[in-house]
């Protein structure tokens, strides 16, 4: 899969790409924030985004509407350190793919992006 990774955290970032890349997936793109995130969605159309749920500047809630205004079938998981019943729904409401919750194992990440095929 061709992935766009949204991630303020550059450790974060390096390690969802390393697993990604091990994985036999290609990353297409990073973003720290959500202007970023959009251009590089429309530039690069991955099949799927990694979406950290909390970025500078708009949220990643704010920044996921951004994203399906340009393209209403992103698919896009949610990674996050907050553990919340509400998050969880809103996420769902909105249609994510999945939620990924830091700190994950490799394990934990397999069984992810094997769900998404």
């Amino acid at each position: 899969m061709r992935v766009l990774l949204v991630e303020d955290n550059a450790l974060t970032r390096y390690t969802i790409r390393a697993l990604l890349e091990k994985l036999g997936h290609e990353v297409v793109g990073e973003a720290e924030d959500g202007p970023a995130a959009v251009k590089g969605y429309s530039e690069s159309k991955p099949d799927i985004v990694f979406l950290d749920l909390i970025l500078p500047g708009k949220s990643g809630l704010e920044i996921l509407e951004d994203l399906r205004a340009v393209d209403p079938a992103a698919r896009v998981v949610v990674v996050t350190a907050v553990e919340q019943d509400e998050i969880d729904r809103t996420l769902n409401d909105k249609g994510v793919a999945a939620i990924l919750r830091k700190p994950f194992s490799f394990e934990d990440f397999k069984a992810l992006m094997s769900g998404l095929r």
